[in-house]
């Protein structure tokens, strides 16, 4: 049966995904717990692979947040060298992935006077991660270790509709992958066992319109040049 078309839907859902950007600025004002909660409702509803849904989600706010940004800032900068993520990170970037990497990379440090080759910079950047961007809130998300990549693939479409979500609710967020180097770290300080691989984390809270690297949006490749159609 042929459902009707919903235009109404179909707009609301194309604004989301146009508006929704990766927020690395926030203002300290914590988001509301009724709020937080029915982020998480919506994203609850997020299929997987035979309804197992994986995810397992850790909210860390307030004073406990604050302790763990500067330890984990404090860890980051005393072992640079000691990453080890659960989720093998990727080989290489090559060709086009590269070049959007780059392209992505170039803007935010553009948007916050990097200069190009200032490694040092970029450097201090890039800890910021470790900050959780000054967001008042930060959700770590682990899957079951032993649904293998596909339990990492449904927690990936959760961490998605997490932030389509928040988008909805007027919050704003960012998926740091950057988090995950450090899951023997967050193991422990969160207590979650070696049944339980860590994904990402989410930073999120209300967006500080006034920081410069909230400032720019990446570009998408065009549906033709990512998309077959094999009709015969």
């Amino acid at each position: 049966m042929t459902q009707p078309a919903r235009p109404d839907l179909a707009g609301a859902f194309s604004r989301l995904l146009t508006d929704r950007w990766s927020c690395r600025g926030y203002l300290p004002s914590p988001i509301p717990r009724e709020t937080i909660l029915q982020i998480l409702a919506l994203a609850q509803r997020t299929p997987s692979w035979c309804n197992t849904q994986p995810w397992q989600v850790s909210i860390v706010s307030g004073q406990a947040i604050e302790r763990l940004r500067a330890d984990l800032s404090a860890h980051a900068a005393a072992h640079p060298d000691e990453v080890a993520s659960d989720i093998p990170f990727p080989r290489e970037y090559p060709g086009v992935y590269r070049e959007r990497r780059r392209e992505c990379g170039f803007q935010l440090y553009e948007s916050v006077g990097v200069q190009r080759g200032d490694r040092a910079a970029s450097a201090r950047q890039g800890a910021l991660n470790f900050r959780f961007f000054d967001a008042p809130h930060v959700a770590l998300v682990t899957s079951a270790e032993a649904l293998g990549p596909y339990g990492a693939i449904d927690c990936g479409a959760y961490v998605n509709n997490f932030m389509l979500a928040a988008q909805a609710c007027g919050v704003a967020n960012i998926a740091q992958a950057a988090l995950a180097q450090y899951a023997d770290y967050f193991r422990e300080r969160l207590g979650f066992g070696a049944d339980r691989i860590l994904v990402c984390g989410i930073s999120f809270g209300y967006a500080d319109p006034s920081h410069p690297a909230n400032g720019f949006r990446t570009s998408r490749e065009q549906v033709a040049k990512v998309v077959s159609f094999l009709d015969e």
